[in-house]
């Protein structure tokens, strides 16, 4: 006899390992430059290279500002990363819903 698991279980689970993975493996990310990094190391022209208008913003160079500790400060702006980011899809598939249940113009009576 198979068991179900439920939806909810599911979305928990799921939530939870984009969570560990965000927050604990991607300290071990590849410490390597990018693609685009090596190219212009490669070419000779990474030094004229400028800081973007985000490089001061609290989650600069996937590292939370304020927090010593490297693993630790990877961590965290994974998980806050993870967690702007569902709320974000979340909200809007909320907001997508809502419109496909009411259309416009449509009344709730039928002719």
């Amino acid at each position: 006899m198979s068991r179900r698991v439920s939806r909810r279980a599911s979305w928990i689970a799921g939530l939870l390992v984009t969570l560990l993975v965000a927050g604990v493996v991607s300290y071990y990310a590849s410490a390597h430059p990018d693609g685009l990094e090596w190219a212009a190391g490669r070419a000779g022209f990474a030094d004229t290279a400028e800081d973007s208008a985000a490089a001061g913003s609290p989650l600069a160079d996937y590292g939370v500002a304020g927090v010593g500790d490297g693993r630790l400060s990877g961590g965290l702006a994974g998980v806050i990363g993870v967690a702007v980011t569902l709320v974000l899809a979340g909200g809007l598939t909320l907001l997508l819903r809502r419109r496909d249940r009411q259309p416009a113009g449509a009344s709730s009576s039928r002719d």
